[in-house]
């Protein structure tokens, strides 16, 4: 995924190594900037899997939440908690799928004061190439077994829990 030639050596593992040496035990700082650069490398991946659908991960991720839905709508207050984002992002993001008429907003049967968030059938299709464009690079992810993967996402979800992430 690498835009470039690779490095003939780890430049985290160069550092962790000088960091030992000159502050003290690396293995955070290790882990941490190994976690970013990861971070860097999927987001490239992914973003560059979307693009061509006109859809950024943020807008992706609020369409799948809505396909995931039991009615394929949700009020926008329930989207913010779910993708974890502020009502302004939220906002923010439905609105740009509603100008490109992926979703409608629509009024909540029982509460006047709430709006539903309603994937479109043009969103649910454009969902369904852009999911194939982002399983088809993996996400990004490459190196791993499906063992992996999982042990990988059990230790992020346990830095995630002990920062307030979840309960």
């Amino acid at each position: 995924m690498a835009s470039h030639d690779p490095l003939p050596f780890d430049p985290i593992s160069r550092a962790a190594q000088l960091w030992s040496e000159r502050i003290g035990p690396s293995g955070t700082m290790a882990a941490v900037t190994s976690v970013m650069r990861v971070q860097q490398i999927l987001l490239s991946a992914v973003d560059g899997a979307l693009k061509p659908h006109g859809l950024t991960f943020a807008r992706y991720e609020a369409l799948v939440l809505l396909n995931f839905s039991r009615s394929g709508r949700l009020p926008m207050r329930v989207m913010g908690e779910r993708l974890q984002l502020h009502p302004t992002s939220v906002t923010n993001i439905v609105d740009r799928l509603q100008a490109d008429g992926l979703v409608r907003r629509v009024p909540h049967p029982t509460d006047r004061r709430a709006t539903l968030v309603e994937i479109t059938e043009d969103g649910v299709n454009l969902l369904e190439d852009a999911t194939k464009s982002v399983t088809d690079v993996n996400f990004g992810l490459h190196g791993l077994s499906p063992a992996q993967e999982g042990q990988l996402t059990d230790l992020l979800g346990k830095v995630r829990r002990a920062a307030g992430d979840f309960g």
